[in-house]
């Protein structure tokens, strides 16, 4: 019986080990770290949710939908709001807590998920806003510190999974590993072809908008938007984390409710805007 008892319970270990690839802060030895992780994740949760009722009805004032570009309101330059919101936390606050907090930092699999997740935010934070031509070179202070303020949050439960979490031995031709790298790769082409399509369209000393045609543009209005909503879910399924899976859920929270309001803005601006056309997932929605 004993015996029995024994095998019984090598095979739920067994059977729990290929569910959860990993092993993370226990409740029981590392209570505080623990909780302040999972606490943070239920946090990001809960913002998920509230971001998408925010924005399911009216999209935040930037970009196409800024009414008050020539408001006296407190504006900063859009380029070092970007910098800031994404390059400076997504970079350089993601790095610190990965090396300065991270147990496992050093971990080949963990490597590959700093050097996944540094790939998109280096042009992101960086790159991005250094090219970009900007329909106005100012933007709502509230819209940087809207951003800056999430990104810490998710950054922060991101970092500190991938530099702490202890990935099983083999991971790294696990298929979820794989897939996941595939996934965020397909989503990062998309998404950095998707916004030189944009870059494009407007010359150096043109504010206006136009209508983009050609790759995916030819079926949805915000394919570099589809683009980054592939690259997380790559994420999530590559992490197989929590922490991973409540960043994608923020940025569908995000990016769903404001595709639809940028097809309504360019169907409302554009009269021979292409009846047809979706706002993310081509022939869905």
């Amino acid at each position: 019986k004993m015996g029995g008892c024994s095998d019984a319970c090598n095979d739920t270990r067994s059977s729990i080990s290929d569910i959860l690839p990993w092993t993370f802060f226990s409740p029981h030895d590392e209570k505080a770290r623990f909780w302040v992780h999972y606490g943070l994740v239920i946090t990001g949760l809960i913002l998920a949710i509230i971001t998408y009722l925010a924005q399911a009805f009216e999209p935040a004032p930037y970009g196409k939908h800024d009414n008050e570009k020539s408001s006296s309101k407190c504006r900063v330059p859009q380029r070092i709001a970007h910098v800031g919101a994404d390059g400076v936390l997504g970079v350089i606050g993601f790095s610190l807590i990965y090396f300065l907090l991270g147990e496992h930092y050093d971990g080949a699999v963990n490597i590959v998920m700093y050097c996944l997740f540094e790939l998109h935010y280096i042009h992101r934070g960086f790159i991005h806003p250094l090219i970009t031509r900007y329909s106005d070179k100012t933007v709502l202070l509230w819209i940087p510190l809207g951003t800056f303020l999430p990104n810490a949050l998710y950054f922060f439960i991101n970092s500190d999974w991938i530099g702490s979490a202890k990935y099983h031995h083999g991971y790294y031709y696990d298929p979820r590993f794989i897939l996941g790298i595939i996934i965020f790769i397909t989503g990062y082409v998309i998404n950095r072809y998707s916004d030189l399509k944009l870059r494009s369209l407007r010359h150096s000393s043109d504010k206006d908008y136009h209508v983009p045609h050609g790759f995916l543009f030819n079926h949805i209005a915000c394919p570099n938007y589809l683009g980054e909503l592939i690259e997380w879910a790559g994420w999530a399924v590559m992490t197989w984390s929590l922490a991973g899976l409540v960043w994608w859920l923020f940025t569908c929270a995000t990016f769903i409710p404001r595709s639809r309001h940028n097809l309504l803005w360019y169907r409302e601006h554009f009269k021979d805007y292409p009846s047809k056309r979706k706002a993310l997932i081509p022939f869905i929605y």
